[in-house]
């Protein structure tokens, strides 16, 4: 049985496509929310959905966490100032601080304050060119660093659908064991390594840019060991190595940050989403040499506003006193197990290629058969819509695996019913229920 639609809900559906500009949405269901606690959404008249999405990372510690609430009230009440460019607040510099202290790097170095994690990778990249006097940045196909300027020049999943590549960019296979694209992951990888050698031995790279896990290119999680190599590469050509831990830092992989499994200190490191609590903050923290000029070249009025700073050292805080990344690992073991168990009783086990990930960064990989892996994108568009019919908000990414990222803060009854939902969701659409015209208005990536 499908689910109807409440009135008010189409109402707001009905204004949202007469006045809110088309450019801004990645829509995959007719949702809408008109509150939250936790884990869960609300729709207007009441329906109750489990966000096993958490606003794609952002809501990473849930909906109206109260510490986290209370900072932005505090901070609200009597604001010194709305902006951080030309004026100094105490919370952004002990913000500052607080993120030099738990990021490892050299001691000399700098935070650049922003509010999205687009524009914190589209300042490195420009200061990386500039500081260095190389034009060149090396980066990975289907990657996704920003939706603007030269972010978004370097993001794969853009350039060749709806941007121009950056002029000096480079891009370079992610290594996929699911997928390896030499058909051998071991070839693959050395494969990889040699094209990035070849790139920087011509000479001209300012920096090399890379998640830790490849998020919207399909939750593509690489060998172990193989950050190591690309950041000993970089070191060997004096090129800076960038790890974007936007999507996926914070303790969301179940350690703090996503590059540690593989033992690497990055030059410098970028945080967004879950940064600011649910409030737009992000963060780059590098070398001085690279972030601290030239002046004025990186200025937007808002970037290291009070309310959202306060919201963001709140939102450390809950991580490291919380041990969130433990709770995350333990969370993500969980699902796994859960997941397994509901694959069996619907019977997927034919479109259920794989489940990777750390943590809660985890993908449900949807295939046409199990022998040729073939991505089944038809199935996850219409898994996802059905998800949000029986009460679950998950998203697919890389055209289709299930992006199963809820907040850190999730319960173990929250997990069980929400992935019950995801495996007879992907049962419901297999059988049909879920048809061609209902997904029609909604494109998804």
């Amino acid at each position: 049985m499908n689910h109807k639609i409440h009135p008010a809900v189409q109402d707001l559906l009905l204004r949202d496509a007469a006045s809110v500009a088309g450019i801004e949405k990645l829509r995959f269901f007719p949702l809408v929310a008109e509150s939250g606690k936790g884990t869960v959404l609300v729709e207007p008249g009441g329906r109750e959905l489990l966000d096993f999405s958490s606003s794609w990372t952002a809501g990473g510690l849930g909906y109206g966490h109260p510490i986290v609430t209370k900072a932005i009230i505090d901070a609200a009440t009597n604001p010194p100032g709305f902006g951080g460019i030309s004026a100094i607040h105490p919370d952004l510099v002990k913000f500052a601080e607080l993120l030099i202290s738990i990021v490892p790097g050299a001691d000399d170095r700098r935070v650049y304050i922003g509010n999205t994690g687009s524009d914190a990778n589209d300042v490195v990249l420009r200061a990386c060119i500039i500081n260095t006097g190389k034009p060149r940045v090396i980066t990975f196909e289907n990657s996704y660093h920003g939706g603007i300027g030269l972010a978004m020049g370097v993001s794969g999943v853009h350039v060749g659908t709806n941007a121009a590549a950056a002029t000096g960019a480079t891009f370079v296979p992610y290594p996929d064991p699911f997928r390896p694209h030499l058909g051998d992951i071991d070839t693959s990888v050395a494969d990889i390594l040699a094209t990035i050698e070849r790139e920087l031995q011509k000479g001209g790279v300012a920096c090399l840019i890379m998640e830790p896990i490849q998020s919207d290119g399909g939750l593509i999680v690489p060998p172990l060991g193989f950050l190591k190599s690309v950041a000993s590469l970089c070191q060997k050509y004096e090129t800076l190595f960038i790890c974007d831990e936007v999507k996926v830092g914070l303790g969301r992989t179940g350690i703090l940050h996503a590059f540690q499994r593989d033992e690497v200190i990055p030059d410098i490191v970028t945080f967004g989403k879950m940064l600011g609590g649910g409030l737009p903050l992000s963060a780059a923290i590098g070398p001085a040499r690279i972030l601290d000029g030239p002046t004025g070249s990186a200025l937007m009025t808002a970037a290291g506003n009070p309310i959202c700073v306060a919201a963001g050292r709140a939102a450390l805080e809950v991580i490291l006193s919380d041990d969130l990344a433990s709770q995350a690992d333990r969370a993500g073991q969980r699902i796994r197990e859960k997941f397994a168990i509901y694959v069996a009783e619907f019977g997927i086990q034919d479109v259920v290629g794989e489940v990777r990930g750390h943590g809660l960064s985890l993908g449900i990989d949807l295939v046409t058969d199990l022998q040729t892996r073939n991505r089944n994108a038809d199935l996850a568009r219409k898994t996802v819509y059905r998800a949000w019919e029986l009460g679950v908000v998950v998203y697919y990414v890389g055209t289709n695996v299930l992006e199963v990222t809820p907040p850190l803060t999730i319960q173990d009854h929250e997990i069980d019913q929400g992935m019950r939902i995801i495996a007879q969701a992907i049962s419901d659409a297999k059988a049909g229920l879920i048809s061609d015209a209902m997904i029609a208005d909604f494109a998804g990536w």
